[in-house]
């Protein structure tokens, strides 16, 4: 007898494939992060889980919380905007040209890094969904 091990939208559907998928275990960095996000966004869409995916979503989701928790005490100074936004881009590999790509214009990311351009509303909308980030983070006083 065969049993099926993801459902039809993709989610694992035993807490051993879960577990084989992405290990439970505190989240360490952004790329975890968007790992663990993605697989709670999968099991968060079912409509019948089973016990074992409940089960897997109820302990990832509180890795997730304690380190958004985590990251969240990383306070940075208001004002400091440009300073916040290259941390970001470190974390997540991305170059200035990766930045105005983001942006919708691949030069404007050197020019907002070198402090020549400020971030437009429209602008800090789109990174703080991109990072996961409080939109205040980009704000200069």
């Amino acid at each position: 007898m065969s049993t099926m091990t993801k459902n039809s939208r993709g989610a694992a559907r035993t807490y051993a494939a879960l577990i084989r998928e992405f290990p439970l275990r505190p989240i360490h960095d952004f790329a975890e992060l968007g790992t663990a996000t993605e697989i709670m966004d999968q099991l968060c869409v079912l409509d019948h889980p089973t016990p074992d995916q409940a089960d897997y979503l109820e302990v990832l989701t509180g890795l997730i919380e304690a380190y958004e928790q985590r990251e969240s005490a990383l306070q940075w100074p208001r004002g400091d905007s440009r300073s916040a936004l290259r941390f970001l881009l470190e974390e997540h590999g991305m170059s200035a040209s990766d930045l105005g790509r983001l942006l919708g214009q691949r030069q404007l990311g050197s020019t907002i890094l070198r402090g020549d351009r400020k971030l437009s509303k429209t602008h800090i909308k789109k990174l703080a969904d991109h990072f996961r980030v409080d939109a205040s983070l980009f704000l200069d006083e």
